[in-house]
């Protein structure tokens, strides 16, 4: 499993009812997209949730590499945004376990993402087994639709992802994101 992720930061002023309306009517294209776990669109709206900026990306776990690559440069979507909003960087994770929580059969409606830094000194054994006992907890939580955690090696960093079906719970650490669509590929994995 990939994990990748780009943010594009927009101006205070945006008007968001654009991206709106940009996967309102681009989303499904993403749907069964071969190699793909699953895209989560995202937005972040300043003064919503407690957002202080305007943003719009999408989080991605590819199941497969060929279909990642073939979305980057292959011509299997990537290049819409490469020429609406210029060519972000994609950060880019090795998936370390993902798992389904109780609000599974419900449609996401937002996201939260945290990204953890190890200490130069942290043993990444012990942070990956403290981040998938966390991740096992979360799949408890009421409203879970999936959850997942992946690790950067070249910045030793992990990210911690969760689509919820409702309203984040209170005191849930990490960014806010509302779920504009949620594309599920076709991947035989």
């Amino acid at each position: 499993m990939n994990v990748s992720q780009y943010t594009l930061a927009l101006p205070a002023d945006y008007d968001m009812r654009i991206i709106r309306e940009r996967v309102r009517t681009r989303g499904h294209l993403m749907d069964g997209f071969a190699g793909l776990g699953f895209k989560a669109f995202l937005m972040r709206e300043r003064g919503v949730d407690g957002s202080p900026v305007n943003s719009y990306g999408s989080f991605y776990v590819w199941d497969d590499t060929e279909g990642m690559n073939r979305f980057l440069w292959g011509g299997g979507g990537f290049g819409g945004i490469v020429a609406d909003f210029g060519r972000p960087p994609v950060h880019h994770w090795i998936g370390v376990a993902r798992a389904e929580g109780p609000s599974r059969r419900e449609t996401p409606v937002a996201a939260t993402s945290r990204v953890e830094h190890l200490p130069g000194g942290a043993d990444p054994a012990v942070a990956v087994a403290a981040a998938r006992d966390a991740l096992t907890l979360r799949t408890r939580t009421p409203g879970t639709h999936s959850t997942l955690v992946a690790l950067d090696p070249h910045r030793w960093s992990l990210v911690h992802f969760t689509l919820w079906s409702g309203a984040v719970p209170q005191g849930e650490p990490g960014d806010r994101h509302q779920v504009l669509h949620l594309s599920e590929g076709n991947s035989t994995c």
